[in-house]
């Protein structure tokens, strides 16, 4: 067979084998949790035949490893079709676990399976035989029209429509090329205008024409009556009627000219008004293509909550809502990440365990929803709600504290919304422990980061006792706006139009002074006042002190009340195509992205919430904002490594003298309270499992020590099980993070703010 051929059909096998498996992992979920015995037949017929279409595409292929974990699935899928076997929830650990190895294998179709892979797939498919052969026990009696069903039932909402595979890759390049005729039409529209302007000064030219004829036909008259004079006596002016017979040429060429490009005018007009509806038309055809439901973001989402529900020990429902309506593809790629952390969240900090809610007069099974909703046209809502023990708010305020958000004065004045703002800080958590799920403190601050770099918001709400509600709205789509053009500074800039408030022109008599601070009154309210040059951080131009000079501002709307923001110039309104600046810069404060006018300059589009903050920043200090000069070096944070594996301390060691930490090693626990006697350190960072003294005992006696009783410890391990962090929780460590997610910039995240 031909390698290349052979490189596309594996290609794709890869992408159907991943929807296939999306599909299984969302039935077993539905199926475990499925209440109706008409709608488990379904879900089982509808696995049956998902497996078997599998093994087929496995078998065409040669994935022989595929092939076998398929046909076993297939046979214990035939098994909970004849009613042989007990669905058991240790069933289905097995069967997501053969689920998730098949997905581990597809990585390694070309070169097969390693020696260890293939001894951990014989076990696999060995487990999965016995458990089809009756090894768990079989199912009640249930009536016998029950079969009768089983062969007719339909494959259900599992059944996809027909489509047609074409690679993102494609279709990002296709609306790059039509968001290209956008710029084409603004050029053209840019033109247009220009067209206009010359119509203008040809207009003006042709007024001020007709105000010089009746002196031209008196010149001309004087001159044919001094021409037949001088005639008589021989001599003629010839150079003055020369002139009079060019200006009557040149009136009649310029008329020419006008009545030419009066029509060029309008033939270009009517070209921009299709040229418009044939790139709206196709730039719509093509955001539709790019358009995903919900569906394809949220189908991950239940099978997290039971891993991670069964992980915690809790027992958790999963219920989704709105899932057909659908966005920008960009927009559901962006937002992934901020969802399954949301809804880890709900599950690790919000859902109670089962004992505690009962206690509650709770049921013990808690519920995390998700909820999505059109706002209107061109905007989307995700709610995502747990029926929770809500946020602690007390721990909250301490945190904030803690972290420097508010004052001491200040926490106890402020509301507990006021308070409850602050959990989206980076760096702030109220989890008493740091883990690979939450504690860091930097997961809310990511989530609205990345919420509003896609021009959404993102509000909580929460209720001690019935659970907290993360609201979030996004924009259907990323391609297209309108923007407000404005000039501070001598530059342009985009401001979109959905955040624009206002736009108005005041006197500089409006602008007042109090408190230190620049305010403009409007509608009968003072409002701030900031220059948009010094929100920037531009150089500021001098303008000249006129009494009637009037000063243009747009009003942007805070939380904390409005904000008008001075600019030299407003130049209009108009669709702005959002251009991203590249991977080097892709966060750049006060900036969004950039577009390119109909004239071809580069024009930054601002980001109004980070705006908002430069503004408050500048109107607290009442000057400009400048950079913070370099503080003076302090010394390297001490931190200890406790960890008897030489290649595990070496590695950290490295990973921490990298990032500016001085570091000294112990082989154990005993010799790591030995080193703590004698020297000083902000930290230790301690494996678990050692010889003489582990992990636990060693932070235990940090805790119970007077001298180090305040030591923050990190535990780094690979034992992951629930009773293994609760017992790092009770020996008291401040971090606990497991080996098999590792990643060092978890393990610096945690460090710094522990430290």
């Amino acid at each position: 067979m031909d390698k290349d051929f052979l490189k596309k059909l594996l290609a794709t096998f890869t992408a159907e084998t991943k929807e296939r498996l999306d599909a299984i992992s969302a039935g077993l979920v539905e199926l475990e949790q499925s209440a109706s015995p008409e709608r488990e037949l379904e879900l089982v017929e509808a696995l049956f035949r998902e497996t078997h279409s599998l093994k087929g595409a496995a078998r065409s292929v040669n994935a022989a490893p595929i092939e076998s974990v398929s046909h076993a699935l297939e046979s214990v899928f035939s098994a909970l079709k004849r009613q042989e076997i007990t669905p058991l929830p240790e069933l289905f650990d097995l069967l997501h676990t053969a689920t998730d190895t098949i997905g581990e294998l597809l990585p390694s179709l070309e070169t097969g399976p390693s020696t260890a892979e293939r001894e951990r797939l014989k076990e696999l498919v060995f487990r999965l035989h016995q458990a089809q052969r009756g090894t768990l026990p079989p199912l009640p009696p249930k009536p016998a029209s029950r079969a009768e069903q089983e062969e007719s039932a339909p494959a259900g909402k599992t059944a996809a429509p027909r489509t047609v595979r074409v690679s993102a890759e494609k279709l990002d390049t296709l609306l790059h090329q039509t968001e290209g005729m956008l710029t084409a039409k603004l050029a053209a529209a840019q033109r247009m205008e220009e067209l206009r302007d010359i119509r203008r000064e040809f207009a003006l030219w042709e007024k001020e024409w007709k105000k010089t004829l009746p002196a031209l036909r008196r010149m001309r008259r004087r001159l044919k009556t001094e021409e037949n004079g001088k005639s008589s006596s021989g001599r003629s002016d010839a150079p003055a009627g020369r002139l009079l017979d060019f200006l009557d040429w040149n009136y009649s060429s310029i008329k020419a000219v006008g009545y030419r490009l009066t029509r060029l005018a309008k033939g270009t007009e009517h070209d921009l008004l299709h040229l418009g509806g044939m790139v709206e038309t196709l730039l719509e055809d093509v955001r539709e293509a790019l358009m995903l439901p919900f569906s394809s973001l949220l189908a991950l989402l239940p099978k997290l909550v039971r891993d991670l529900s069964r992980d915690r020990g809790k027992e958790v429902e999963m219920v989704m809502e709105g899932e057909t309506i659908e966005i920008d593809r960009r927009v559901l790629e962006e937002m992934k990440d901020p969802l399954v952390h949301l809804v880890r969240n709900c599950v690790d900090h919000g859902i109670e365990r089962p004992g505690e809610r009962e206690r509650q007069g709770k049921p013990p099974r808690g519920r995390v929803t998700v909820t999505v909703a059109l706002l209107e046209s061109n905007r989307v809502e995700v709610v995502i709600a747990d029926d929770g023990a809500g946020i602690d708010t007390a721990r909250l305020r301490e945190a904030a504290s803690r972290l420097g958000l508010v004052t001491q004065e200040g926490t106890k004045r402020a509301s507990d919304q006021e308070i409850l703002s602050h959990i989206f800080a980076s760096g702030l958590s109220t989890s008493p422990i740091i883990d690979d799920i939450s504690g860091r403190g930097l997961g809310l601050a990511i989530v609205r980061e990345k919420v509003e770099r896609l021009g959404g918001s993102i509000a909580v709400e929460t209720e001690a006792g019935r659970g907290t509600t993360f609201r979030i709205t996004l924009p259907l789509t990323l391609s297209t706006f309108r923007g407000v053009l404005v000039q501070a500074a001598g530059h342009l800039f985009v401001v979109p139009t959905a955040d624009v408030e206002r736009v108005a022109r005041k006197g500089r008599h409006a602008i007042i002074t109090l408190e230190n601070r620049e305010t403009i009154e409007l509608d009968g309210q003072t409002l701030s006042y900031v220059l948009l040059s010094d929100a920037l951080e531009l150089p500021r131009r001098e303008r000249a002190d006129e009494a009637g000079d009037l000063l243009p501002f747009f009003v942007l709307a805070t939380e904390q009340g409005r904000i008008a923001f001075g600019v030299d110039q407003i130049v209009g309104e108009q669709e702005v195509m959002v251009k991203g600046l590249g991977m080097q810069l892709r966060r750049v404060r006060n900036i969004a992205g950039a577009t390119v006018l109909g004239s071809g300059k580069v024009v930054p589009i601002l980001n109004c919430r980070d705006l908002v903050k430069s503004a408050v920043r500048v109107a607290a200090t009442g000057t400009a904002i400048g950079y913070m000069a370099p503080s003076e070096e302090s010394a390297p944070r001490s931190v200890l490594v406790v960890e008897d594996s030489i290649t595990a301390r070496t590695l950290l060691k490295n990973i921490l003298e990298s990032a500016g930490y001085r570091v000294r090693t112990a082989v154990d626990g005993v010799d790591a309270l030995t080193l703590l006697g004698i020297e000083d350190f902000d930290l230790v960072v301690s494996d678990v499992d050692m010889p003489r003294m582990n992990g636990f005992e060693l932070t235990g006696k940090i805790r119970a020590s007077r001298q180090l009783a305040d030591l923050p410890v990190v535990l780094v391990t690979s034992l992951d099980s629930r009773e293994d962090r609760e017992r790092g929780v009770d020996a008291g460590a401040n971090a606990y993070i497991v080996k098999s997610s590792f990643d060092q910039s978890n393990l610096l995240d945690a460090l710094r703010r522990l430290i």
